[in-house]
C-alpha cells in the first residue's frame, strides 16, 4: 500500500468518519431491515445480500419474513420449505446454513455478541460476523467485502496486485479496521457498503458525488483501475440434459442429502442420471441451449427431447413431477426458467406429445 497515501488517511480519519456518515444518514436506501431493524432481521439480509444485489434480494427477504418472522420459526421450518422461499436466489448452502444457524442459536442460553463468538455459528465468515455484531451490538467490527475493498484500494491508490477478492479483502482488514470509530460502527459499516454499491461504482464512479473524494488518491487518475485483482481463469463445460414428459407429468432429478449445491433440489436430469451416453442424448432433438456461469465456470446446458420406453424402471432421484405441481417443489433457479420458457414454447407442446 503507498507509504504516502495510508498513513495520511489514517491521520484523518476523524473527518473521514464524519464525512462518510453524515452523507450516509442524509442518502442511506430506504430498506426494509434498516427500516425496522432487528438482530433476526439483520442476519436474513446479510445471508441473502451475500454475492447477491440488493434490488434482487428485496422482494425474497419480504417474503421470507413474513413466513419465517424468528429464529424459532426459522429453527423449526422443514428443510424443504426453507429451499422453496430461497428458491430463485440462487446458492442454496446459504440457505442451509441459515437454518442451521437458527438451530444453533435457540439451543444456546443466550444470543452471542462478539465477533469471534459468531465466527464459530454456521454459514458466518469474517464478513457477516462483522455486519452483524456491528449493526446489531455496536461491535466496533471491520466489515470488508467487494464494496469495501473498491473503496478503500482507491483511497490509497494501491497498486497491488491481488490473487483474488478474498486475499484483497484480507490485506485491507487492518486498513478497514483503522478507520473503524468507537461509535455508531454498524452505521460506518453500512455507510461504506452504501457507498461502494451506489457511488463508488466498479464501472463509471460518480467521484463528483462521492463524499470522501478529498480522501481519494485516484480520483484524478483512473479510479476504474483499482483495485487490482487477477482476472479468473474461466473453466468451460458442457452439460448435456434430457426433457421427458410422460402424460402430463416430468422427469426431475432431485439432489441427494450429500449434495453441496442442489441437495433437496430439482433439475431437469442429465444424461449420465438417465444412464444414457452423452454422445447419444445430444444427437435427439434440441428443445434448447442455455450458457450460464458459476464460480470460475463457464456452463453450456443443452437440453434434447428424450422418449423414455414405459416399464423401464428409474433411480430413485429422479421423479415424474406433474406439470400441476411443478409450482410446488424446488427447483433451482435457471431450471425454474427454462422449465416455464419451454412449456410456453412450441418445443414444450411438442415434448407434452411425446409421451
Amino acid at each position: 500500500m503507498p507509504e504516502n497515501t495510508t498513513p495520511s488517511l489514517i491521520a484523518r480519519k476523524g473527518e473521514f468518519q464524519e464525512a462518510l456518515l453524515g452523507w450516509y444518514r442524509r442518502n442511506a436506501r430506504d430498506l426494509p431491515w434498516r427500516r425496522s431493524p432487528s438482530l433476526y432481521g439483520t442476519v436474513v439480509s446479510e445471508f441473502m445480500l451475500q454475492q447477491t444485489r440488493v434490488t434482487t434480494v428485496l422482494p425474497f427477504f419480504r417474503r421470507w419474513m413474513e413466513a419465517l418472522p424468528d429464529f424459532a420459526a426459522l429453527a423449526a421450518a422443514r428443510e424443504e420449505r426453507v429451499l422453496k422461499l430461497w428458491e430463485g436466489l440462487g446458492y442454496y448452502s446459504r440457505s442451509r446454513n441459515l437454518r442451521r444457524l437458527a438451530q444453533a442459536l435457540v439451543a444456546l442460553p443466550g444470543i452471542p455478541r462478539s465477533p469471534e463468538a459468531w465466527r464459530g455459528l454456521p454459514g458466518v465468515g469474517p464478513y457477516t460476523a462483522a455486519a452483524i455484531t456491528s449493526i446489531s451490538f455496536g461491535e466496533a467490527a471491520a466489515c470488508v467485502d467487494g464494496n469495501v475493498v473498491r473503496i478503500l484500494s482507491r483511497l490509497t491508490a494501491d497498486p497491488s496486485e491481488f490473487r483474488d477478492g478474498t486475499s484483497a479483502a484480507k490485506t485491507l482488514t487492518p486498513l478497514a479496521s483503522s478507520l473503524m470509530p468507537a461509535a455508531s460502527p454498524g452505521d460506518h459499516n453500512q455507510a461504506m457498503m452504501e457507498l461502494g454499491a451506489t457511488v463508488c461504482l466498479r464501472r463509471k464512479p460518480l467521484c463528483l458525488l462521492c463524499p470522501v473524494r478529498a480522501f481519494c488518491s485516484a480520483q484524478e487518475s483512473d479510479p476504474e483501475a483499482f483495485p487490482r485483482i487477477a482476472p479468473k481463469t474461466m473453466e468451460r463445460l458442457s452439460v448435456v440434459r434430457a426433457w421427458c414428459v410422460r402424460g402430463k407429468a416430468l422427469l426431475l432429478h432431485r439432489g441427494g442429502a450429500g449434495a453441496r449445491r442442489l441437495a433437496g433440489l430439482h433439475e431437469l436430469p442429465t444424461a449420465g442420471q438417465l444412464g444414457l451416453a452423452a454422445s447419444a442424448v445430444r444427437r435427439l432433438p434440441l428443445i434448447a441451449k442455455r450458457t450460464r456461469s458459476i464460480t470460475r465456470f463457464r456452463i453450456t446446458e443443452s437440453i434434447h427431447l428424450v422418449r423414455l420406453k414405459g416399464g423401464v424402471p428409474l433411480p430413485g432421484s429422479l421423479a415424474w413431477i406433474p406439470l400441476t405441481r411443478l409450482d410446488s417443489v424446488s427447483l433451482s433457479g435457471p431450471h425454474r426458467r427454462w422449465v416455464g420458457e419451454i412449456l410456453a414454447s412450441k418445443a414444450a407442446g411438442n415434448a407434452g406429445e411425446s409421451g
